[in-house]
């Protein structure tokens, strides 16, 4: 089957009924207390680091239990099991000094997946499985300085975060998934990094797999960490085409109700949505049952706010298999059509149609066509320059030109 054969499978299952995607990794895990040995094994028996906590280097050192709780799931009745790489880059194993095993973790990895999921789509020739390569957002922030005194740093340059993408895609597609999830992503500018080095990677190889994008709200003020509202964050990643957009982690099903059904009114493709098993407890656990949030998820079946539902953290293989139960006979959500527009996205959305009115496009923020910007930005004064765009806007720019010529 080629790739594209996959996407159009996938969606055909998902016109017929709600998809099953798998729960929690780390949740599963924590349930055999693992000690340091086990993440050591013995390949790293004199690493310098400790590695308990590192869970995707037990791709290599504890490749069973990866497997069981691929199996766990899939018996539960998972049609998507994620690889166990969710912070598998070299930005996110730096912490590990593991960064020349990033291609091995994560080709293992998508191996045992892909071995899981052949398994049981053997049982079932009639209901296939698909293994989705997890990527996860990084331990760094592009559009944020984590030094309070100095808005314009970074720990990270765009082009380093794209690099990192690009080993985890190539190793991710060596090892045999189906398709790729980027998710639990709280800053667009990751995500887009994400997105180049994924078709970079296509470009490359000459393949090209479905994705999955998912985004996190980590509050209820309904805006990611770079405090984008929804609609904005769909209008920054639209172009990638993806195979569905949905939401996960942070909230629990009931806090991200809202946010999905604005997600799923202008977004036409599917729909994903996998909550935590509530918000965390005192003691950061989570409690809420595996009939409470099936039951939950039921109900944005009945709404027709999904076509994918799964869940995250604290969820394990009982959650999921509650949730196959509760929403096997559930219609999955009508793909809309969404009206044409230019749609623009800033920290919210402007749409220009039709019948809009004037639109100001502020002209300032050119090394061409403004000298005083241009100086600023070869004396490397950001915020100065930003301040020139903030005055278009306080002067009544709906739009910003930047223009670094």
């Amino acid at each position: 089957m080629t790739h594209k054969d996959t996407r159009t499978l996938i969606e055909k299952l998902a016109a017929e009924r709600i998809l099953i995607l798998d729960g929690a990794m780390g949740t599963m895990l924590q349930r055999y207390k693992l000690g340091e040995q086990d993440f050591r094994g013995e390949r790293f028996g004199s690493h310098s680091h400790d590695l308990k906590g590192d869970n995707d280097v037990l791709a290599l050192t504890r490749p069973d239990l990866v497997t069981e709780i691929h199996k766990a799931y899939l018996a539960a009745g998972s049609d998507i099991i994620e690889t166990n790489t969710f912070n598998s880059t070299g930005i996110s194993q730096a912490d590990y000094a593991l960064e020349p095993l990033v291609y091995d973790i994560n080709v293992e990895a998508a191996k045992l997946a892909r071995s899981a999921a052949d398994e049981y789509s053997d049982r079932t020739p009639d209901r296939p499985r698909f293994v989705a390569g997890a990527i996860g957002p990084t331990n760094r922030t592009l559009s944020i300085s984590p030094d309070v005194n100095d808005p314009s740093f970074r720990a990270v340059s765009f082009d380093q975060v794209r690099d990192a993408y690009a080993e985890q895609v190539r190793a991710l597609i060596d090892g045999g998934v189906d398709l790729l999830i980027a998710e639990t992503v709280f800053d667009t500018l990751n995500l887009k990094a994400a997105v180049v080095a994924i078709q970079d990677v296509f470009d490359e190889k000459g393949v090209e797999l479905p994705l999955m994008i998912s985004v996190t709200i980590t509050d209820r003020s309904g805006r990611t960490l770079s405090g984008q509202t929804i609609d904005a964050f769909w209008t920054s990643v639209a172009h990638a085409a993806p195979l569905s957009v949905g939401i996960n982690c942070a909230l629990g099903a009931q806090q991200m109700r809202p946010y999905l059904a604005e997600l799923g009114r202008i977004a036409p493709v599917l729909i994903s949505c996998y909550p935590n098993a509530g918000l965390p407890n005192a003691f950061g656990e989570y409690d809420e049952t595996p009939a409470q949030t099936s039951g939950f998820l039921r109900e944005f079946a009945d709404s027709g706010l999904a076509n994918i539902l799964g869940g995250c953290c604290g969820t394990t293989d009982e959650h999921i298999r509650a949730l196959a139960e509760r929403v096997k006979d559930a219609p999955p959500r009508d793909i809309p059509e969404v009206e044409p527009a230019a749609r623009f996205s800033g920290l919210e959305t402007l749409t220009i149609r039709p019948d809009t009115n004037f639109v100001m496009v502020g002209e300032r923020t050119n090394v061409t066509g403004s000298k005083r910007f241009a100086n600023l930005i070869k004396a490397d004064d950001y915020a100065t320059a930003v301040d020139v765009a903030a005055e278009q806007v306080r002067s009544g720019a709906n739009v910003i030109d930047v223009n670094m010529d």
